[in-house]
């Protein structure tokens, strides 16, 4: 079996792996307790708090796209520089918490129409009552 390295760990802790890549971390990590370890001794040292430049670009998510924007992207309303930006982070980069987004984003779009204004009344309710009360401000 292949070894797996550090980087390859925090992929796996990031949900940034590829699902056949994601398999291999985890059929090594049943295999290997020396790999079992390392893998804590990541997660013990993420719990300490890791302040790199890098670590908190990939906690913060500074490179991903907002859920507005990736709707936009499926919409092709984007500029098109950003539109090929977006392309390469879902693609190229294979952000996973974006792919996620834009799937959700795709599966809304596909919802029947009855379905989709029984959801937006729903909002609307919850929201009218909500702004009554800020409005208020009680």
């Amino acid at each position: 079996m292949a070894k797996i390295t550090r980087e390859q760990l925090h992929g796996y802790l990031d949900d940034c792996l590829s699902d056949a890549e994601t398999a291999k971390v985890e059929q090594a990590l049943r295999e290997s307790e020396p790999l079992q370890r390392m893998l804590r001794a990541l997660m013990q040292e993420r719990d300490r708090g890791e302040h790199s430049i890098g670590a908190i670009w990939c906690r913060e998510r500074l490179s991903c796209p907002s859920r507005e924007q990736l709707g936009s992207y499926l919409l092709q309303a984007l500029d098109a520089a950003y539109q090929d930006y977006v392309d390469f982070h879902l693609r190229t980069v294979g952000c996973a918490f974006c792919q996620a987004n834009l799937a959700d984003l795709q599966a809304l779009q596909k919802e029947p129409a009855p379905k989709a204004k029984e959801r937006r009344r729903r909002f609307f309710e919850s929201s009218a009552g909500y702004l009554r009360v800020c409005g208020t401000g009680k």
